[in-house]
């Protein structure tokens, strides 16, 4: 995968990444910020592997700890989760499943040690709409000395979501596509003719209408939501339309981990001070 691996995480001002380092490196580091990627193992349709969304969150991570680095964030890159929870869908081979309360654990173990360490600021980067982190953040706060952050990358661009792409993607569609088509196409399966080898991505309406519109929900089983695990058609997807995507996540999130890295921990952080603030500890 373009840009994964790194002969030395501390040149060009590249972000560590920890699997990379060395203890020297680690120790000469100081980070303040821990971005920890999570991604899944599960189909996407016919024409993109099971990694996409682990391959894709490990790009999103590196290119926004690159780009926070040059603006002077320390910041460490860890190893990407490549599982998450898939009960919805096991009708498909090797959808690797994490129960949510197993990977509430992890969440709470990683952090735990991360903490230990000195860094007490934890961004979790979310790359698969499986995994529901923000009530592991409800019931971990007060409970670590460390403070959570979430960032569902895909959520991000909602608001310009039409501005880029032309088809809803609900999985494996226009957007997963496009980003897949920039990060890695050499892992992209085609027909013969060239085009992707994938269906239309077309769903299953649910016959309780409330449910269609988006008033009532389920936890949708995929195997019969969808033909072959595609939610949303992925034939207009380009490499343009991937770059584009790339290069608003940076823009968005990058100074939000300048900001963060360079911020103190003090009474009311993260909240902007009303009167003269307590103590704080410098470098946190």
């Amino acid at each position: 995968m373009s840009q994964r691996f790194r002969k030395d995480p501390m040149e060009n001002q590249v972000a560590p990444q920890l699997e990379t380092m060395n203890l020297a490196q680690v120790r000469a580091s100081r980070p303040h910020v821990a971005l920890v990627p999570f991604g899944a193992t599960e189909p996407h349709n016919l024409h993109l592997p099971y990694g996409t969304d682990t391959f894709q969150v490990i790009n999103i991570a590196q290119r926004l700890a690159d780009e926070a680095q040059t603006k002077g964030a320390k910041i460490v890159v860890l190893p990407a989760i490549p599982y998450g929870t898939e009960t919805n869908l096991a009708g498909f081979p090797l959808a690797i499943n994490l129960q949510p309360s197993t990977l509430t654990t992890i969440i709470r173990d990683l952090a735990v040690s991360l903490a230990a360490s000195g860094i007490r600021k934890i961004v979790l980067l979310n790359g698969h709409g499986g995994n529901d982190f923000k009530p592991v953040l409800r019931e971990l706060y007060g409970q670590l000395d460390a403070h959570l952050f979430l960032i569902n990358w895909y959520q991000v661009i909602a608001d310009v979501y039409c501005e880029i792409f032309d088809e809803a993607d609900d999985h494996a569609g226009e957007m997963e596509t496009s980003l897949a088509l920039a990060c890695f196409p050499e892992w992209i399966a085609r027909a013969a003719d060239g085009q992707l080898a994938a269906d239309d991505g077309r769903k299953q309406p649910c016959q309780f209408e409330a449910v269609n519109r988006g008033w009532v929900q389920l936890s949708r089983p995929w195997h019969l939501l969808t033909t072959n695990s595609g939610a949303g058609n992925p034939h207009r997807a380009t490499a343009e339309k991937g770059h584009k995507l790339l290069d608003l996540l940076v823009q968005r999130l990058a100074p939000f981990l300048v900001e963060l890295s360079a911020s103190r921990i003090d009474h009311q952080f993260p909240y902007q001070a009303t009167h003269s603030p307590g103590a704080s500890t410098p470098g946190d």
